[in-house]
């Protein structure tokens, strides 16, 4: 818990703008947020954001080290260099918050539920310097997908590593457990997507963008099967999206209507790329986690 204590000197402010003001980098959603959580006191009393502070009035901070409360950082790294880090985020955790603020301020990220922003923030501090957006994220995972994920570590291989996702230089592989077992051992899904008016969730679409799935059949259960799945383009829910539109949904995906399972059997396994720096083929990655194979196992006998 980092601890901050602030004076304040002047005409009555609110102490939610006097927060801002204060040369924290706190945007006014994150100093409410601060407050409304009980992080706040002045003169060791809780106020509202309303609270107006007068003149020699303490405000003390106490900002939560989340990060902590989930495996440590250093566990999911499963590859690093001078240049890049790659780690398998675990299902269940969102690679950032929802709260608007924490791309300007990364600290924003330790309030709430921990997400793997906040745990980069907390086990390396060094990566929320420099000038590097949203701490050398360079693509994201959905909440419940579990797996492999890029970080880089200078704005030079961030920007590098973007414009492959980009101009779909990124050989990615993923593997799925979906619902029934297609006709086809191999199959390709050449469908657009897009957030047609009137619909809450993206889906198929005429006039949405384009968006190619290849997949292969690898192993089949009774009334379900396991795919390598491999996303030509690179859009939001893609491959769950895909999946449904053939009948196949992602088991697990309340969303899209995946059939029960303990988890969203959906995991990010392999990235190939040219290496920004070295020019060398590089293949990462994540081998499937323990929860992944017991909810196949279990699944795939119904």
């Amino acid at each position: 818990m980092k601890k901050t204590k602030l004076t304040y000197s002047g005409i009555p402010c609110r102490l939610d703008v006097f927060l801002t003001q204060s040369g924290k980098d706190f945007s006014r959603s994150y100093a409410r947020r601060l407050i409304e959580q009980g992080h706040v006191t002045v003169g060791g009393e809780l106020k509202k954001a309303s609270y107006l502070l007068g003149d020699g009035e303490t405000v003390e901070l106490k900002i939560p080290d989340a990060g902590q409360e989930q495996a440590g950082f250093e566990d999911l790294v499963i590859f690093e260099d001078k240049y890049l880090l790659a780690v398998c985020k675990p299902a269940g955790i969102a690679v950032h918050p929802n709260a608007p603020g924490w791309e300007t301020n990364p600290s924003a990220s330790l309030i709430g539920e921990p997400t793997l922003v906040s745990m980069i923030y907390t086990a390396r501090p060094q990566m929320a310097k420099g000038g590097l957006e949203r701490l050398g994220l360079v693509h994201r995972l959905d909440r419940d997908t579990s797996g492999l994920m890029l970080l880089a570590k200078n704005t030079e291989v961030q920007d590098a590593l973007k414009e492959g996702f980009r101009k779909r230089l990124m050989e990615k592989t993923y593997i799925g457990g979906v619902a029934g077992i297609p006709e086809l051992k191999r199959g390709m899904i050449d469908a657009p997507i897009g957030r047609a008016s009137g619909f809450k969730k993206i889906k198929v679409w005429e006039y949405g963008r384009e968006a190619v799935t290849e997949y292969t059949v690898v192993e089949k259960g009774r009334s379900c099967s396991l795919l390598e799945i491999h996303p030509k383009t690179g859009r939001t829910n893609q491959i769950r999206i895909h999946m449904e539109y053939i009948g196949h949904s992602i088991m697990g995906d309340k969303l899209y209507g995946g059939p029960p399972a303990p988890r969203m059997l959906l995991h990010s396994l392999r990235l190939v790329f040219q290496h920004p720096v070295t020019g060398r083929k590089t293949r990462l990655e994540a081998p499937l986690p323990e929860d992944f194979k017991s909810a196949w196992k279990a699944v795939k006998k119904l």
